[in-house]
């Protein structure tokens, strides 16, 4: 690989609280890999929901790393740091990042970096870390979704939501998905929902007690929260299990305790972009084993809404904002 140049592209945030036009174009020098690192030479990068809050003011960057937003990349290999050894250099990696993603180089541990399956294109492979990595470690891990039990997953089109359906349905959960439009429904369904509800126009908690026979759902992926949590606490089964990832409609809700006591509800939750370097390790480790290889051979498909050159961060902010089914990628 050529050597890096001293500067790049990077998009910074030129004021917290502003839309999408505060994100602008700026030349900063290249980052060098710590010990245990890589620089990471960036074909492309993922937008997330936490972008659009950074942006905000709302999720600024942990203490001692890159204030530039962007949480997972896919690209070649450009430089390592003192002790990385899982990679050689130019070969093509995606990564789970605290943030610097979106840039021309960005540094990531090595340990939270997964070789890009061959069948992918790169646009493809920045779509997986953020997604996968939560989907795996909030629905199989905290949640313990096995095979054969019913699965409800909010935001069904949201690039969380896509990830989910497919997951569960692969690994022999029965799947049931909200969404806001009946064009995003029939997208929930044809990944691998047996129910989409639109919850513009019908009640989950009503739908989901009558696919369920009444028994109710054993796990729930929230994005929502709100009024949401009570409502999804009626809809889980006895030893059912609530994982909230996400708080649009607010965090602060009032619940009945009873319900969760008598039917000994577990309700958790996680935020990884704060979670050590170690915990992020194991969860790619297991990312790799156990879900690379259904995207590898296409039993799990990753679905772009929409990619726009790096240069144009504020038009791929706005359309997150908007309506979409999948994910937002930059490239590079």
């Amino acid at each position: 690989m050529p050597t890096p140049p001293a500067t790049m592209t990077a998009i910074s945030i030129a004021g917290k609280g502003g839309g999408p036009d505060v994100l602008q174009p700026v030349t900063l020098g290249v980052p060098t890999p710590g010990p245990g690192q890589v620089l990471i030479k960036v074909a492309a990068a993922g937008v997330n929901r936490p972008d659009l809050m950074q942006r905000q003011g709302n999720y600024p960057a942990p203490k001692g790393h890159s204030e530039i937003p962007g949480l997972e990349v896919a690209g070649t290999i450009a430089s390592l740091g003192a002790g990385a050894r899982r990679f050689n250099e130019g070969e093509r990696v995606m990564a789970l990042v605290n943030g610097g993603g979106y840039a021309e180089y960005c540094v990531a541990e090595e340990t939270a970096c997964l070789l890009a399956p061959a069948t992918l294109s790169m646009v493809e492979a920045a779509a997986i870390p953020e997604g996968f990595f939560t989907v795996w470690h909030n629905v199989f891990e905290r949640g313990s979704l096995k095979s054969g039990e019913w699965f409800l997953v909010h935001g069904g089109t949201s690039g969380i939501g896509v990830a989910a359906i497919q997951l569960a349905r692969v690994l022999g959960a029965h799947v049931i998905a909200t969404a806001g439009s009946p064009e995003k429904c029939e997208a929930c369904r044809k990944l691998g929902a047996e129910r989409a509800i639109d919850y513009t126009a019908e009640d989950f908690v009503e739908a989901v007690k009558v696919v369920t026979e009444g028994k109710g759902v054993n796990v729930i992926l929230d994005i929502v929260g709100g009024d949401y949590v009570e409502r999804n606490i009626r809809s889980l089964a006895d030893d059912g299990r609530l994982v909230n990832i996400a708080f649009q409609k607010g965090s602060r809700v009032t619940i009945d305790l009873m319900r969760v006591m008598l039917k000994r509800l577990t309700i958790t939750g996680s935020t990884l972009r704060i979670r050590s370097a170690e915990v992020k390790a194991a969860i790619a480790r297991a990312v790799e084993e156990k879900v690379l290889p259904l995207i590898a051979d296409k039993r799990i498909r990753i679905v772009i809404a929409a990619t726009y050159p790096l240069t144009e961060a504020a038009k791929a902010h706005e359309r997150m904002e908007e309506s979409h089914i999948g994910k937002v990628i930059l490239t590079l």
